[in-house]
Order: structure tokens, then sequence, then C-alpha cells
């Protein structure tokens, strides 16, 4: 089975600065695509920015120029960095995990999410 892990939400200014961290851990051997979501309250998810194995990004536009993602293959992680923060970027941001290999099941994939973590962006 696999962990999702997240930290490094809270509460920042409007103007200010925060970096989320995913960690998916166990007995992975790769990972396609790793991303973050914004939950609304009725449980839509809605895309903030996703980046494939092989580098390929996207972006939500209300983030672009402000919001970069990056991951570290080899440790199965995956970051946001978020500046120029807006009060309209509060929300429980999910890290979202698809195709998923593992080692003892090779020939299938796996998707997983976390939990979430707030965000919050207020004076």
């Amino acid at each position: 089975q696999v962990r999702i892990i997240e930290s490094g939400g809270g509460l920042a200014q409007p103007g200010g600065s925060l970096r989320l961290s995913c960690l998916a851990s166990g007995n992975i051997v790769s990972i396609e695509l790793m991303g973050w979501y914004r939950q609304a309250p009725d449980n839509r998810r809605h895309l903030v920015a996703s980046m494939t194995d092989g580098g390929t990004t996207d972006y939500a536009d209300s983030v672009k120029g402000r919001f970069t993602i990056s991951r570290d293959n080899a440790k199965h992680m995956v970051f946001l960095q978020m500046n120029d923060l807006k009060v309209e970027d509060t929300a429980v941001y999910v890290c979202d995990t698809e195709r998923i290999t593992l080692a003892d099941s090779p020939d299938l994939w796996h998707d997983y999410r976390g939990q979430g973590i707030q965000v919050t962006v207020s004076s």
C-alpha cells in the first residue's frame, strides 16, 4: 500500500509565500503523475498544478506565474511553491498521485491521494 503524507500548509498574508510538500511512501517503482488539487466545499476538485515524471507541467490559469510545481522522482515527492498568495487561494490542497507502479504488482497502476492540507491566506 501507499501512504500520502502532506505538509507545509498554514496561514499566510496576501503577497506571502508557502511551500507544500507531499511524500508518497511505500514499495513504489514509479509515479507517472503527481500534483495538487484544491478541494471545494462541495468536494469538487480543481487542478492547481501537476507534473509528470518526465517533467511536463500543467497549471491552472489562476496560479500561472505565481506557483511552481517540482518533483523529486527518486524520493517520490512533489512540491508546490506558492508565491504572491491571494485570498482566493484559500482552500484545502490535496496531493494527488496517479498511475503508480508498485514493486509487488508491476502490471497494475494505482491512484492515491492525500487527506488534504489547509492553506489560508488572510490579513
